[in-house]
């Protein structure tokens, strides 16, 4: 234990912030000034710290088995220092857990169990997530195109930069597919005129969406279905769909049948954007290390599993559709999350409150410790390159070589980035 207590206040006085923590038994190390205080009731957590286990303590925080004094910016710099080796390396997996873990995935990806992990995370409360969103509730990437954007101005700029790269028309049949609460379903029909359908497996946003339709007057042009992606017919596949924020919830034993799905959905020639997280490292079959796979796991997206967008683009191409265009917004997401966290920090009491009425006191108060370490913690990862975010878009050819703005296109892509920054006021003319 000595060894142990010696290799923790080393790693304390590294720490770019002053860290002050106290032990079980009332034993104190680091600054006993500094304004980040780590108060521990269980032993194993103390080792967690001591090894850069940093999910591993996020997860007895939530627990309540350590109190935490300080801001979450403190709390993540600190966390930072305390790792022993990148939480994005990739391990060397023996064939039989990769069996495993693959066996693992297809098990959790059926249609009831994705059912109650979209419900699990996204109906925990309309009220909570609409304190630190923005106000069109756009859970996913902003885009800050411009230096000076607020959050609510990067959402939108991110919506309007997905629209423009699937070179939205007027009187085109759009797709969402996992459409949140409506964000850039209702902008793609109001600013580009297309006819919009998206698709939800959570209760609280599809009955979010109909309200919206309503009051906005879009019945018969917008439509938000509760329903699973594998199970969507349709009379005609769609010129265009879009992917945000959804394709984390997959799985890997399950990727190859998302994408073969958005392939029959999707017409010769039409276009998808498929936005999403990707990892870090080449093969980070189990997770995220350092304990931080296992804490998101547990406490925030059961279910999730995360691929490098390389292999996300062997999916893809083994589905028949090609890769025409790939932007990571890594940063960008970075910046989302920490505006985000700093939202959810300005209000803290609001959002104990509304967890602690809807969930009880102990479920509230361990969600909202919960949320306060998942956006800070996960700004962290991206800042520092753990995880991305890859927006890839991909078209569905047809097959003709004749066909497109160039011989050999075979879709609507002209092969050219021009059309994304021509004046938008030419493209939205004929939207009604």
């Amino acid at each position: 234990m000595k060894h142990l207590l010696n290799s923790l206040e080393s790693s304390l006085a590294q720490s770019p912030v002053g860290i002050a923590v106290e032990l079980p038994g009332g034993l104190r190390l680091g600054n006993a000034n500094a304004d980040l205080r780590l108060r521990f009731r269980d032993r194993m957590a103390v080792v967690a710290l001591a090894m850069g286990e940093i999910g591993n303590v996020g997860a007895a925080i939530v627990e309540g088995r350590v109190a935490l004094e300080g801001s979450m910016r403190q709390l993540m710099a600190a966390a930072a220092a305390m790792l022993r080796s990148d939480p994005a390396r990739d391990e060397q997996v023996a064939w039989w857990r990769r069996v495993l873990l693959r066996a693992r995935s297809m098990a959790a990806h059926t249609r009831v169990r994705d059912a109650q992990h979209i419900q699990y995370h996204y109906d925990l409360s309309d009220d909570f997530y609409a304190l630190w969103l923005d106000p069109r509730r756009v859970y996913s990437c902003a885009y800050f195109r411009a230096d000076g954007m607020t959050l609510a101005q990067a959402q939108e700029a991110k919506l309007d930069h997905i629209c423009r790269k699937l070179m939205l028309r007027p009187g085109e049949r759009f797709l969402d597919i996992g459409a949140g609460w409506g964000g850039l379903l209702l902008w793609a029909a109001e600013h580009y005129g297309v006819d919009a359908t998206g698709i939800t497996l959570s209760r609280n946003q599809h009955a979010h969406v109909q309200r919206l339709i309503e009051e906005r007057g879009l019945q018969g042009r917008v439509r938000m279905q509760l329903l699973d992606y594998r199970v969507l017919q349709v009379p005609e596949p769609f010129d265009k769909i879009a992917s945000v924020g959804m394709f984390e919830h997959v799985g890997h034993a399950q990727m190859g049948h998302y994408f073969a799905t958005v392939h029959r959905l999707l017409r010769p020639g039409g276009l998808l954007m498929n936005h999403g997280i990707t990892a870090g490292g080449l093969d980070n079959s189990a997770g995220l290390g350092a304990g931080m796979g296992d804490f998101i796991e547990r406490y925030i997206f059961p279910g999730g599993e995360l691929m490098h967008v390389s292999r996300a683009l062997q999916e893809m191409a083994r589905a028949g559709l090609e890769m025409v265009d790939t932007e990571n917004l890594r940063p960008h997401y970075a910046r989302t999350l920490w505006a985000w966290s700093d939202g959810l920090e300005a209000r803290l009491d609001e959002a104990r409150r509304i967890l602690v009425d809807q969930h009880g006191q102990e479920q509230g108060e361990k969600a909202l410790r919960a949320y306060r370490l998942y956006l800070a913690g996960c700004a962290l990862a991206f800042e520092h390159g753990w995880i991305a975010l890859h927006q890839i878009l991909a078209a569905r050819p047809t097959g003709e070589v004749a066909a497109g703005a160039l011989a050999g296109a075979q879709s609507d892509y002209p092969f050219n980035r021009a059309y994304m920054y021509e004046d938008r006021a030419a493209a939205h003319a004929a939207a009604p």
